[in-house]
C-alpha cells in the first residue's frame, strides 16, 4: 500500500518544482526542472486522484454510519463503487512509481541480421527492418539507415539503423532476440513451409557521461570499401574498422565515401555496443531475480514466431497470439505487441518489488 505520507511528499516535491520554475532564469536549471516536471506530472495527477478517492472514502464511511437513513443508504451505494475503484488507482500509481530504466529515454541503434534459412532468412530480415521503419514513422521518430549488406535475392544479410526520438528504447527494448518465420518461399515449387530466422538487437545509445572510451584502447584501421557505393568506392581508403582492445569488440563502417563519416558512425555503434555489454553484465548479476521476466535480454532466445499460413504472430515470452500477421509485419499493429510486453514487464517488476519488500 502506498502511504498518504508518500503521496503528500510527491505532491509537495512537484509543487516546489513548479514554484522554482517560475523564478529561475539559468537555462541549465530550466532544462533540468522542466525534465523533472515532465517526469512527475502524470504521476502527481494520479497521486492526487488517489488521495481524493481516499478522502471521499472516509467521508462516505461517516455518512454511511450517520443517523440520516436516506443519506446513509446513498452513501453506502457510493462507498461500494469507490471501494472498487480505489485499488485500481493505487495499482496504477504503483506501476508509475516503479524505478525507471535510465536508458528508457535513449535513442537506439537497431541491428537486424539474417539467421538460419539462407535467402529466405535475408528476405525475412528485410521484412522485419521495414516493419520497424514503419513503426518508427508512426511514433514520430527519426529513422536513419547506417549501413546495409544486401542479399542477392533482396532483403538483408545485415542492416543497421539509428532511431531517435522520445522514449525510443522504452518502446523498442523488448524486440531484441531471435524472430522466426514460417512460410512458403517464392522459390519453393512443392508448396512446403520453410522455417527461417533473423536476429534483432536494440542497443540504447549512451550519453557522453554514460561510458568513457580511451583513444589508447582503440586500434583504427582504414581500408578500401567493397560492394555497392559508386565509382569511387574502391579507389580510396574510406572504410574504417575500429577494434576496442580491452574487450575485442570490432566495428566496421564503409557505407559513406568519407573516412571521417565512417569513423563517426563506427564510434557511435562501438559506444552503443560497449554500453549494452556493461548493462548485460549488470543484468547477469541480477539473473536470479530476473529469471522468467520479459526483459531478460537474452538475444539467443527465440522470442516471436510469424506464421504466414495461419496469419498468426506469437510472442512466446507472454504467450500472446494475434491473428493479424499482415498488419503486424507492416508495422501498423506492432504497437499492440509492444504494449502487451511493456505491461507484463511492469507487472513482473512490481511483483518482484513487492516480494522483496
Amino acid at each position: 500500500m502506498i502511504t498518504q505520507e508518500k503521496i503528500d511528499a510527491l505532491i509537495d516535491k512537484f509543487e516546489k518544482i513548479e514554484a522554482e520554475m517560475s523564478s529561475v532564469t539559468d537555462s541549465d536549471a530550466i532544462i533540468r526542472l522542466s525534465k523533472e516536471h515532465g517526469e512527475l506530472k502524470e504521476i502527481v495527477e494520479k497521486a492526487r486522484e488517489l488521495s481524493s478517492a481516499r478522502r471521499q472514502l472516509d467521508e462516505l464511511r461517516e455518512l454511511a454510519e450517520g443517523d440520516d437513513a436516506e443519506m446513509a443508504a446513498l452513501a453506502q451505494e457510493e462507498l461500494a463503487e469507490l471501494k472498487e475503484k480505489t485499488p485500481g488507482l493505487e495499482h496504477e500509481l504503483q506501476l508509475m512509481l516503479l524505478p525507471k530504466d535510465k536508458a528508457d529515454d535513449s535513442s537506439v541503434i537497431l541491428e537486424v541480421r539474417a539467421g538460419t534459412g539462407g535467402d529466405e532468412a535475408a528476405l525475412f530480415a528485410g521484412d522485419l527492418f521495414r516493419m520497424y521503419q514503419r513503426f518508427a514513422s508512426l511514433q514520430g521518430w527519426k529513422f536513419d539507415v547506417m549501413s546495409a549488406s544486401e542479399s542477392e535475392v533482396g532483403g538483408y544479410k545485415e542492416v543497421q539503423a539509428s532511431i531517435s526520438g522520445d522514449g525510443v528504447y522504452a518502446r523498442m527494448k523488448f524486440e531484441s532476440g531471435v524472430h522466426r518465420v514460417q512460410r512458403v518461399p517464392d522459390t519453393e515449387t512443392q508448396g512446403r513451409i520453410h522455417t527461417s530466422a533473423a536476429t534483432v538487437a536494440v542497443l540504447p545509445e549512451p550519453e557522453d557521461v554514460d561510458i568513457e572510451i580511451n583513444e589508447s584502447d582503440l586500434r583504427i584501421d582504414v581500408f578500401r570499401a567493397s560492394g555497392p557505393g559508386g565509382q569511387s568506392v574502391n579507389t580510396t581508403d574510406s572504410a574504417v574498422r575500429i577494434t576496442h582492445l580491452p574487450t575485442g569488440v570490432v566495428v566496421s563502417q564503409q557505407d559513406e565515401k568519407s573516412q571521417h563519416k565512417n569513423k563517426a558512425k563506427a564510434m557511435q555503434v562501438l559506444r552503443a555496443r560497449l554500453y549494452d555489454a556493461e548493462r548485460a553484465r549488470v543484468d547477469a548479476e541480477r539473473a536470479a531475480e530476473r529469471k522468467g521476466m520479459v526483459g531478460s535480454g537474452d538475444r539467443s532466445e527465440r522470442i516471436r514466431t510469424y506464421n504466414y499460413p495461419q496469419s498468426r504472430v506469437t510472442d512466446h515470452r507472454i504467450n500472446l497470439t494475434l491473428y493479424k500477421l499482415d498488419e503486424i509485419i507492416a508495422g501498423d499493429a506492432l504497437g499492440e505487441i509492444v504494449d502487451a510486453l511493456t505491461t507484463q514487464d511492469r507487472a513482473d517488476r512490481l511483483a518482484a518489488l513487492q516480494a522483496d519488500g
